[in-house]
């Protein structure tokens, strides 16, 4: 061990964060900050990178309709994932690191993490790294195993060493306007909502005392029950709402019409008995019919502004095997279940042509019209992995 690398030493009090998006800055990065932590955001746009850490805080705005309520959030600062050498030791050094940078930032976030795991190692011996995987995926611990263990050296002791702790990200992020932007470029506006549910088994550390960290038993129920009712109903929402209101902006103004309120609560219930025979014993339907209600009244934000654009945009992942609509259809036929209500919305998603406000299109959408020329039964096979015809 070099001079400089015995000066290091783990910051049981640092989170490193990949990702100073959305769901980075207003969820993980608030929650962590107001627990004591220091929050280092790792990420790919430098300019935000060095913004967090010129400022050294940031705002958080909470919208709701009784009213805003604005959060400072403090102890941040920020480092470009390109800058290999430190976020390699940040990472090593951290006392707890999070993943919030989508799936498409997986692959070069990866490597980053599997160096600093082999130096993390080198400097402390067999001292464990919790990861929060803070990303709307089933399995995610098995992706994520799967895709560091390729960088890994072959006799590393990963399932001692790395935990692996699933969430379900029930927050609300909406995309901000321009303008918004343009007055601050570092503030960001969410949901009051602020329950961070996580495995409870996959850390190898103790668990954190994070303000509003709710660990669970079985985190596969509780990711399913984020896909499969909350997903699934604010799909249903913007898909079936585009087909009869399709200039409307803001989901709010979708739920406004009660044929579309009803239709969405419908397949909400649809689904919920779904998940419910999928994990007997999980959940109750009084709880989960109050779950519901719940989140048609947090759809119904307007002081939020959350787009119909956002929530029903890139259709070639949502339309994916294992996600929102797609993989309670397919529990469904496991279980002998009925989903007429889910493959409307499915129907009604392959339609879907919402715009942001600029009039442009998401630009991965333009991929998913073109194999939608091809018909419903292509998109339902080659897209959804559906065995099933229309």
């Amino acid at each position: 061990m070099t001079h400089i690398e015995s000066s290091y030493s783990i910051d049981n009090s640092k989170i490193v964060i990949f990702g100073a998006g959305r769901i980075g800055r207003s969820f993980i990065g608030q929650l962590f900050s107001r627990s004591g932590f220091e929050v280092v955001f790792v990420d790919i746009v430098k300019e935000l990178t060095d913004a967090l850490t010129r400022q050294k805080q940031y705002k958080v705005i909470f919208k709701d309709n009784t009213g805003d309520e604005i959060l400072h959030i403090k102890n941040i600062r920020g480092v470009h994932l390109y800058d290999s050498d430190k976020v390699t030791r940040e990472v090593a050094t951290a006392g707890i690191v999070a993943l919030c940078v989508g799936q498409q930032g997986l692959p070069e976030t990866v490597p980053a993490i599997a160096r600093a795991l082999v130096l993390r190692r080198k400097l402390f011996g067999d001292q464990p790294l919790d990861i929060i995987i803070a990303e709307n995926m089933r399995n995610s611990d098995q992706y994520l195993s799967g895709e560091l263990r390729k960088y890994l050296p072959l006799d590393y002791p990963f399932d001692q060493l790395a935990g692996l702790v699933e969430t379900s990200i029930g927050k609300m992020v909406p995309i901000m306007s321009q303008k918004d932007i343009d007055k601050d470029s570092l503030q960001v506006f969410a949901e009051p909502y602020n329950t961070l549910i996580v495995a409870k088994s996959g850390f190898r550390n103790p668990v954190p005392k994070v303000l509003n960290l709710e660990p669970k038993e079985n985190i596969k129920a509780w990711v399913d029950r984020k896909l499969f009712i909350h997903n699934l109903g604010h799909a249903t929402t913007a898909y079936l709402g585009f087909r009869k209101q399709p200039n409307a902006v803001y989901i709010y103004e979708l739920l406004d019409d009660p044929e579309i309120l009803e239709d969405a609560r419908r397949t909400m219930m649809q689904s919920a008995d779904i998940l419910m025979a999928l994990y007997p014993g999980e959940f109750t339907y009084s709880q989960i019919t109050a779950h519901i209600d719940d989140l048609l009244r947090r759809f119904r934000n307007k002081a939020l502004g959350d787009t119909v654009f956002r929530v029903g945009c890139d259709l070639l992942r949502k339309l994916g095997p294992e996600d929102r609509l797609v993989a309670p259809i397919k529990a469904a036929i496991s279980l002998n279940k009925s989903y007429d209500l889910i493959l409307n919305s499915l129907m009604a998603a392959i339609f879907f042509r919402g715009r942001d406000e600029k009039g442009k299109f998401f630009s991965a959408d333009e991929a998913f019209f073109s194999e939608s020329l091809k018909g419903i039964n292509h998109v339902l096979m080659n897209i959804c992995g559906l065995k099933i015809l229309v």
